[in-house]
């Protein structure tokens, strides 16, 4: 039986510790440090990380990473990039870093080098993004490609709408992108409305091509083509490619199995976006952006690997989120990225987190007696001063934050981009400093409206500056999240990279289904889900 983390000497010393510094302020901290601000950063791959805005000391540091040593950290990093199978509820290695290293680089599973499969899959998606934007690649009547529809979830669809949006500066503006996920018909409706089936290539994304919400609207889009192109099945190897390791449905569908591009089980869903997963994404960008996303990728899983855990980013963000999580009880984690173009990076890291790490058996198969993984959640900024920013301030939750802002704007028009970091660096101040009772009444406010204006402050954040936004940093920004996501797992004693919970509910799902469709199908479910059912035959 392995030892709770709760019993371990780290655990209980930094316990001992909280109690010490768990009603120091941020003001105090920063009085009693004038160089604060610069003892407690880190500069690495071109990213700055203010962490001095948290209520940690150098003792609180340096007893989290004896947590993570005690915890086995960076034996568990080398676990994990030399292709060992430390994904063990499903007996697999977790090899994502792989999917990013040059290409003469060796990774080893059961004694073979994977990395040349794997460019040898980028190689075929960069021969094929060609085809489409040199027009070579033609749709069944004779017209070039010109809208991409991606098909998929969950990780098959958010990363590569993430990434789609983040870099929208940098895509190919011929082409025109959408993305369908949802089951709910209006997603399919809405994506396609404008859309000349003769243009449209739709993108399968399903690695066992039976995913019950991607082929469902996969069939919806192959009726939606041949009803616009005469019916001809011929059509769909036109107008069709899968990301796929299943090459007999693909085949049954109608898609040329020449134009399927595989990954391997290694890879997460949520690990994805830079395999053929991101195939919508090389379209947008080309082969050679592509490229460099994911050398920023490498950039950050190198620097994960080598540096020392207390100058390590990764390591730094995934430890203070554990001290939070497990020591001042936050349950929420805000990720607020000052720049629109990253407006859908929360979206996309609350399935890195929280399906990771939403975990409450250790790897040993023991219930936790811990908190594990936060709620990830958050807005780009300016937006979210003007919507949950409050409860933030003056809320009775401890929110944690992640600011993230860019030295250069990729618009510039103005001043927009001063007043927006004006705004970034403004809110860290507030959330830490707040306003004394004193400074209100000093300022003419009434003893009555004084306790509504006044700012407790010591309201943790994170600050990554970083210079501009490009390719390669949103490379380096989203294994920075996945090396945090891991961190975290490592001290929880959890598997990071299976994700159970999400069966159960689906499985029951497709039960239901008939059930829905039938007005006299028996139901055995609870009285609450019978009585559901029944009314929506009714209604229906």
């Amino acid at each position: 039986m392995t030892d709770s983390l709760t019993t371990k000497a780290a655990w209980k010393n930094l316990n001992a510790h909280y109690e010490q510094i768990k009603s120091k302020h941020l003001r105090e901290l920063f009085a009693a440090d004038p160089l604060r601000g610069k003892t407690f950063s880190l500069e690495a791959v071109g990213l700055y990380l203010d962490y001095s805005k948290n209520r940690i000391d150098g003792d609180t540091v340096s007893l989290l990473i004896e947590l993570a040593k005690a915890s086995g950290l960076q034996e568990r990093i080398e676990a994990m990039m030399s292709g060992e199978k430390i994904n063990t509820t499903e007996d697999r290695a977790v090899l994502h870093t792989a999917l990013r290293a040059p290409r003469d680089a060796t990774i080893e599973l059961d004694g073979k080098n994977v990395v040349p499969d794997v460019h040898a899959v980028l190689d075929k998606m960069a021969a094929f993004c060609d085809s489409i934007t040199s027009g070579k690649w033609t749709g069944h009547t004779g017209r070039r490609i010109r809208n991409i529809v991606n098909v998929g979830i969950g990780g098959s669809d958010l990363g590569p709408v993430m990434a789609y949006e983040a870099l929208r500066h940098y895509t190919n503006r011929d082409l025109t992108l959408r993305f369908v996920s949802n089951v709910d018909g209006t997603d399919f409706a809405e994506a396609t409305r404008d859309l000349d089936a003769a243009e449209t290539l739709f993108i399968i994304a399903s690695k066992t091509f039976t995913t019950q919400e991607t082929m469902t609207n996969a069939h919806t889009a192959r009726g939606w083509l041949l009803e616009q192109l005469g019916g001809d099945d011929a059509a769909v190897a036109k107008h069709f490619v899968a990301l796929s390791t299943n090459a007999e449905q693909v085949a049954a569908f109608g898609i040329d199995t020449d134009n399927m591009f595989g990954f391997w089980d290694w890879v997460g869903g949520r690990y994805s976006m830079d395999s053929a997963i991101g195939l919508s994404t090389m379209l947008a960008l080309g082969p050679d952006q592509f490229r460099e996303m994911l050398a920023g990728f490498h950039e950050m899983d190198q620097h994960y690997r080598s540096a020392p855990l207390e100058e390590n980013l990764p390591v730094i963000l995934g430890l203070l989120t554990v001290w939070y999580t497990d020591f001042f009880g936050a349950q929420t984690t805000a990720v607020l990225p000052y720049d629109q173009y990253l407006k859908r990076f929360p979206a996309y890291l609350q399935q890195l987190t929280m399906e990771s790490n939403g975990k409450s058996v250790t790897l040993a198969g023991q219930r936790v007696d811990y908190d594990t993984s936060p709620i990830y959640w958050g807005e780009p900024g300016t937006n979210g001063q003007h919507s949950f920013y409050q409860l933030i301030h003056q809320g009775t939750h401890l929110i944690p934050c992640d600011f993230i802002a860019f030295a250069k704007s990729l618009n510039p028009i103005g001043d927009h981009h001063d007043k927006l970091t004006a705004n970034v660096f403004a809110q860290g101040e507030a959330l830490a400093m707040g306003k004394t009772r004193d400074e209100v009444l000093a300022e003419g406010t009434s003893e009555e409206l004084a306790p509504h204006r006044v700012f407790e402050g010591n309201r943790p954040s994170n600050t990554l500056l970083i210079e501009k936004l490009t390719p390669t940093v949103l490379g380096k920004l989203v294994a920075l999240y996945e090396h945090s996501v891991f961190t975290q797992g490592a001290i929880w004693q959890v598997n990071p990279f299976d994700q159970w919970g999400v069966e159960l509910g689906k499985v029951l799902a497709k039960k239901i289904v008939p059930e829905l469709e039938s007005a006299d199908a028996p139901l055995d479910h609870d009285s609450s889900t019978n009585t559901l059912i029944e009314r929506y035959r009714s209604l229906k």
